[in-house]
């Protein structure tokens, strides 16, 4: 398959239109690929080509027919128009229309026409010329970006040209709006699941077309109306007001606070202060019922203060650096209400699920995650029934242990939750020929604990690592740290379990024993709550 790429963006390879583009045909080039075809790909980039204006002499019709009489690239355009299987146009919205590069690269089409009058066979206008050539094996798509937060209802006078041009219903569109936001690069995980889409459409439109479902993706806003209009007002560096030029510090922290999720609002105004430390400058970000306000006086008091080197700060917002991997390393530092940074995403996170009712749920993808519960279940059965009846207990156990990977087939599994499945498999059995193995149960379980300390992952954070960006989590000296305590202290709790279960049993306090043994976790999970939100913020204050 020929694929020529007409890029009709002043802007040549920077072009907002062209990223959308490669990935559309990223898309063809990996199903044709993969179903044994080959693609070939040619760009031709209208900026860096030297392309006059159409004189409007006609001797491409009448003196040298099918030949244009001015010698430039434009001779290059069309036989690479006619080499091509596909076509792809691409261009900004200009003024409403193709900026004029494309539309001078239009007209000197001409020599591609017959001058003998037609019918207007492509379903507008009320006349035509035939093409010299058979252009009927071409195909088309159309892909443009503009710089209002919807391309609905910008596009009419894009869609009347190349109804002429190409014959209404003979091309595919893909028209986004808030194209600007592609070169920024803060808002590149927003932009790269967009991009995720417009090449799944490519990949279908080689299989024959895009689908509806991928259609109604492809139109939903990269952010909400208010979100997109107040960072693209911020974006330009001067007041709204006065029209004085703003510091690059004030304009980014204007666009974070245009991110601000409404949605998130709990009837409790915050404000975030913040301290850029290399700058010696400081904004606060009042949060409210009805949205963001960036104050520069100082006039409120903060809730939540970020003390951090203006270019820290970036790198963050570009994904560069997690943020709590940057606070781990202590290149920044909260004070006061800690809550906002735990709960970051929901109050800064991405605010593209509100434009519209059902993007959240199209670009949600469900992934297997691991589950706690996997390995606490074999645990629980065998200490639960155990205690009730020693062999009736180890059989249960065992059944219990035999069923949770049909039981947890949609989670994925840990070397934790195999480690505790032959643990309790090996303790049931046991506890089933001697009647006895509770004491060995809690010893087994506390060291699964302690032994997780020597590795590179304690136990817990195999579970949640999940919630704090993955395997990057390990990067976090604030996640590793505060897991790595948990799991120290769970594990030695359940080892002097094991300890005083037996000096209890010894001194007759059997049944005082099993009211600690299940008390004892329930306050430790109290502990875990609390831990996991003071030590964090008391880190974070240093």
């Amino acid at each position: 398959m020929n694929i020529l790429l007409i890029n009709g963006s002043p802007k040549g390879k920077n072009s907002n239109s062209l990223r959308l583009a490669r990935s559309f045909v990223d898309g063809i080039s990996e199903e044709k690929e993969r179903r044994g075809e080959a693609c070939i790909l040619e760009e031709l980039h209208l900026s860096a080509m030297r392309i006059e204006p159409c004189k409007g002499c006609f001797a491409c019709w009448k003196n040298t027919p099918g030949a244009c009489c001015i010698a430039d690239d434009m001779g290059e355009v069309i036989r690479k128009e006619l080499w091509a299987d596909l076509i792809v146009w691409i261009f900004p919205l200009y003024y409403y229309s193709v900026p004029g590069i494309l539309k001078n690269m239009i007209d000197r089409q001409l020599p591609m026409s017959l001058p003998f009058m037609s019918e207007a066979r492509a379903g507008h206008g009320s006349g035509a010329h035939d093409s010299r050539y058979d252009m009927g094996k071409i195909r088309h798509v159309l892909i443009s970006t503009c710089g209002f937060y919807s391309a609905e209802g910008n596009y009419d006078s894009v869609r009347a040209l190349f109804d002429h041009v190409l014959g209404k219903g003979n091309y595919e569109s893909i028209f986004c709006g808030q194209g600007e936001l592609f070169r920024v690069k803060e808002l590149s995980a927003r932009i790269d699941e967009y991009l995720s889409i417009v090449k799944r459409a490519g990949a279908e439109y080689a299989t024959g077309g895009i689908s509806e479902k991928t259609g109604k993706e492809l139109q939903a806003l990269l952010y909400p109306k208010e979100v997109f209009e107040n960072m693209a007002d911020a974006s330009w560096g001067v007041s709204k007001e006065g029209g004085e030029k703003e510091e690059p510090d004030l304009i980014f922290t204007k666009q974070m606070a245009a991110l601000y999720n409404t949605d998130s609002y709990d009837g409790k105004d915050r404000v975030l202060e913040m301290h850029y430390t290399d700058l010696g400058r400081t904004y606060q970000i009042l949060l409210g019922k009805d949205g963001s306000h960036v104050h520069a006086d100082g006039s409120l008091t903060a809730t939540t203060r970020i003390n951090t080197p203006f270019e820290v700060w970036q790198s963050i917002s570009r994904g560069e650096i997690g943020g709590s991997e940057a606070l781990g390393k202590q290149l920044y530092t909260v004070e006061g209400d800690f809550s906002l940074m735990i709960e970051w995403d929901r109050y800064f996170g991405d605010a593209s699920t509100a434009a519209n009712g059902t993007s959240s749920q199209m670009l949600s993808v469900d992934v297997a995650r691991p589950s706690m519960a996997t390995m606490l279940i074999p645990w629980i059965a065998f200490w639960v029934a155990g205690s009730i009846d020693a062999r009736i207990g180890s059989s249960v156990a065992l059944a219990v242990a035999a069923l949770v990977p049909l039981i947890m087939q949609n989670h994925l599994f840990t070397i934790w939750d195999r480690l505790s499945m032959a643990a309790v498999g090996i303790l049931a059995a046991t506890m089933g020929i001697s009647g006895n193995g509770m004491l060995l149960g809690y010893l087994v379980f506390g060291l699964l604990w302690l032994g997780s300390c020597l590795t590179a992952e304690p136990l817990c954070a195999a579970y949640v690592k999940h919630d704090y960006g993955g395997e990057k989590a390990h990067d976090n000296p604030l996640f590793m740290k505060t897991n790595y305590i948990l799991a120290a202290c769970w594990g030695t709790l359940y080892v002097l379990t094991a300890i005083w279960t037996w000096f209890g049993r010894q001194h007759g306090f059997g049944s005082m024993i099993l009211v600690i043994n299940n008390l004892v976790p329930v306050i430790m999970g109290m502990f875990t709550v609390w831990f996991v939100r003071w030590y964090p913020a008391r880190l974070a204050r240093k």
